[in-house]
């Protein structure tokens, strides 16, 4: 396969990954906010914080209110990690790339462009929010769906699922930072009823509140939600579980073109970090530093990825 065609399906799903999980960050910061006796201006600008956009933001001279970042994270076409423009960008690379995907994995992109091009043109009403977050999920899923019931399982099908688990892991640990910069200026004690709910609000952007619930009852705990979306390999949006699957698809694509990457290499001694660790030390070291960590790491791989396959 061609470098630039295997760029564009690997780009054309961390497009579609990011878009999704842009709106879930949102969710994460609107259900946190409802509980949280911060300003509201702040609780919005701690969402900028978490997707490193703040100073795009406030180059573009506008006040951190809610309307302001609900826009710029949802609908603002100068921001290149908002929600429409990245699914913008993954129906151009799903145009480059036609005649290697089926025709319902490109009409469910065309279908998804469409649908959330109109639906984001209008003014975003934060009573109508939690409806449009859920489609944005639900068109994203249409594409998954797709993928998975039409497509070979080749190298093709491992580049696409390859750019969804590299852009997943960033997006669960941002998710997972929603808490620490929302809460940063206050003093709510671990394990309130203030911050069990919010560590709640977090398993539910990610939709993994009743997983949870089936694995732990109802045992609510920040140790207990972070070790999940962190180490638990059933869970799709856990790290860990990213980060397995970025290796096997690595390791698939080295036994496919008959050759050894570095960026494999780089998931497998990652792998090992986190195999040797714990919740426990996780949260005695810093959550915060925990996650900023693992994604400069996951941020190299993927430059490494792009290096490696010469996209």
């Amino acid at each position: 396969m061609l470098g630039k065609t295997a760029g564009g399906l690997y780009w054309m799903f961390r497009y579609l990954e990011r878009g999704e999980n842009t709106a879930r960050l949102v969710d994460a910061g609107l259900h946190i906010a409802l509980t949280h006796a911060q300003s509201e201006d702040d609780q919005w600008d701690s969402l900028l914080e978490t997707t490193e956009a703040r100073r795009q933001f406030e180059a573009s001279g506008r006040i951190a209110d809610r309307q302001n970042v609900l826009e710029f994270l949802l609908s603002d076409r100068s921001n290149p990690s908002s929600v429409l423009s990245c699914f913008h960008a993954a129906r151009t690379n799903a145009r480059l790339v036609r005649t290697a995907i089926t025709r319902e994995v490109w009409e469910s992109v065309n279908e998804t462009w469409l649908t959330l091009n109109e639906a984001l043109s209008r003014p975003i009403i934060v009573s109508e929010l939690p409806d449009l977050l859920a489609l944005i999920r639900r068109q994203n899923s249409l594409v998954r769906g797709a993928l998975h019931g039409t497509m070979l399982r080749n190298d093709t099908y491992d580049f696409c699922r390859l750019g969804s688990a590299v852009e997943r892991a960033d997006n669960t640990s941002r998710i997972l930072d929603v808490k620490y910069y929302v809460l940063l200026p206050t003093a709510i004690p671990v394990g309130s009823p203030f911050d069990n709910v919010q560590w709640e609000s977090v398993l539910r952007s990610v939709s993994g509140q009743r997983a949870y619930r089936w694995l732990h009852g109802t045992d609510v705990s920040a140790s207990g939600i972070a070790d999940f979306l962190i180490f638990d390999t059933r869970m799709p949006r856990s790290l860990m579980f990213s980060l397995r699957e970025t290796t096997d698809l690595l390791a698939s694509l080295e036994t496919a073109y008959a050759m050894t990457v570095e960026s494999h290499a780089m998931a497998k001694r990652q792998m090992d970090v986190l195999d040797g660790q714990s919740v426990k030390q996780v949260i005695e070291t810093g959550l915060h530093e925990f996650l900023q960590s693992f994604r400069q790491d996951n941020a190299s791989r993927a430059v490494q990825i792009e290096q490696d396959f010469r996209f």
